[in-house]
């Protein structure tokens, strides 16, 4: 029987079992599409980090002796568009089954459901073979719960794999979660290693982007690009991970710093969601270094690590599928307010936006503290759509594809699902910027001052927020201690702070 196999660009897991043996009959088939690069604007380097990615994972297959069909993005055959490409290729071939590996995105998921609704030959769809849970699984695992505590589900989680566990109930180290130890600033010691870089030429990779007109965010080094675009790159970041940032790693994985892109953190994101690494191997190879290596890393630093992919990574993926489509719009706070024009050139006097959103532009990277309490923070602040701010999320972010990005943004960011992933929306003032930052230093602003013209936007964008948004707070227990000092606030000062914060939300330009 004559087969095409849909391989799609984040499907790049040389492990699945389709790859295991040879079938002169079946076709695989890959493709860059301005269906994929055109739904939003992307940075510069997810587009060639993608393309790049494929191409390689496809010459890995023929090499193996399966045959592949590749459109680049200017092939003379290539539609453009998924359903079309197929549908030319099954008459071209006669093909006789469609087989596929199940999207992680719900609008491929539901495009892939509706072409072979409309197709007459066999069809069959299979698992990617790369989550640690199914579709289902977290909704199963919280049936009749009013609320999806991440923690329990790690917990699980670690049982269920058998994770740093002394027995089948106690966890290593005497508890669950380090976090506490997992929070301190960096101050220029200890000595960060330079990141695992590549340095490849993608010149070829651009021109084919430029001459096809794809409009595009972000810059890029075309003769150095950083990023890892094959399972031997990957794995090379993993173990440059282990051997130089891991000892360090917990200890400052919420630290930020103007001079510092990656810190200790491993830069394995855009290698696992593109799957050319399994979440399970990239544990235990982490584990297994600790575990070699424990009289140098403390448990707190590799505690950290697995709960964001044991833990939180299958977490929102099980929250996305729950919850979608849904989740897409949901808006709790009513928020409607445009995202600020800087988030696409820097351009601001706020020191820690600056520095967060210019590296996101030069590099397409952020750690999770930088979009969560930097450049979410600020968007939550101002009353920023989500709509706008997913946006701009999924676009700049090499690492970013809808099922983890939208559960990141709309939830634990924006707040904006009403509590469903965060049980308090993730604001802040000036204040924990610097404590965890080296940003408020060098600002044109003072992080303790509350009004006045150099008084940090923050702290006024703080307090007229939970002015504004107080209803939707009233009935949450973990807002309470705010709320009362909200409440004590004198009259005069509140305004004052109302004051300024609108003038900031006005006029973003300005500030």
């Amino acid at each position: 029987m004559k087969k095409l196999r849909l391989i799609l660009g984040d499907q790049l897991n040389h492990k699945h079992s389709w790859f295991d043996e040879n079938d002169k009959d079946v076709i695989y088939f890959m493709a860059e599409m301005r269906q994929e690069t055109d739904y939003v604007v992307q940075h510069i380097q997810k587009v060639i980090g993608f393309f790049e990615a494929m191409r390689n994972f496809a010459d890995w297959l023929e090499e193996r002796g399966h045959f592949v069909i590749y459109y680049d993005l200017n092939h003379p055959d290539n539609k453009q568009e998924l359903s079309k490409n197929l549908n030319q290729l099954i008459k071209a071939h006669q093909v006789e089954k469609f087989e596929y590996q199940l999207p992680d995105e719900y609008r491929l998921d539901q495009q892939l459901k509706q072409f072979c609704d409309t197709v007459t030959l066999d069809t069959e769809a299979y698992d990617t073979q790369h989550f640690l849970t199914s579709r289902t699984d977290l909704e199963d695992f919280f049936k009749g719960k009013k609320t999806f505590t991440m923690e329990y589900f790690y917990r699980d989680m670690r049982k269920k794999y058998n994770m740093m566990m002394l027995t089948d109930k106690d966890p290593e180290g005497g508890k669950w979660n380090f976090d506490q130890s997992n929070r301190k600033k960096w101050s220029g010691k200890p000595e960060i290693p330079h990141e695992r870089g590549f340095r490849k030429d993608v010149s070829q990779t651009l021109k084919c982007i430029n001459e096809a007109g794809i409009k595009t965010i972000g810059m890029v080094d075309e003769t150095s690009f950083n990023w890892p675009t094959s399972r031997a790159d990957s794995l090379s970041v993993l173990n440059y991970f282990c051997e130089n940032l891991l000892v360090h790693f917990g200890d400052y994985q919420d630290a930020m710093d103007p001079d510092q892109v990656y810190l200790f953190h491993s830069r394995l994101s855009f290698a696992m969601n593109s799957k050319m690494l399994h979440p399970l191997e990239v544990i235990e190879k982490v584990i297994d270094y600790w575990r070699e290596n424990r009289n140098q890393i403390d448990i707190s630093q590799i505690e950290g690590f697995v709960r964001q992919i044991l833990g939180w990574r299958e977490y929102m993926r099980g929250i996305y599928w729950m919850k979608m489509p849904e989740y897409r719009t949901t808006n709790t706070l009513e928020n409607h307010n445009k995202l600020p024009d800087f988030y696409w050139t820097a351009e601001t006097k706020m020191n820690c936006l600056h520095h967060a959103i210019k590296q996101s532009l030069n590099h397409a990277y952020a750690h999770h503290i930088q979009r969560l309490m930097i450049t979410g923070n600020y968007a939550l602040l101002t009353q920023t759509h989500p709509d706008e701010v997913d946006e701009w999320y999924l676009g700049i972010y090499i690492d970013a594809i809808e099922w983890v990005e939208i559960t990141n943004t709309r939830g634990m960011s924006q707040f904006a699902d009403g509590g469903l992933v965060a049980t308090k929306p993730y604001v802040s003032s000036g204040s924990y910027i610097n404590k965890m930052s080296n940003y408020c230093k060098s600002c044109e602003y003072t992080a303790s001052k509350k009004t006045g013209d150099n008084a940090c936007p923050f702290n006024s964008l703080y307090w007229n927020f939970l002015f504004e948004k107080r209803e939707h707070f009233k009935n949450n227990q973990r807002m309470n201690m705010m709320m009362s000092l909200l409440d004590k606030k004198d009259p005069d000062d509140l305004q004052e702070l109302v004051d300024r914060a609108q003038e900031i939300i006005k006029n973003p330009q300005n500030f």
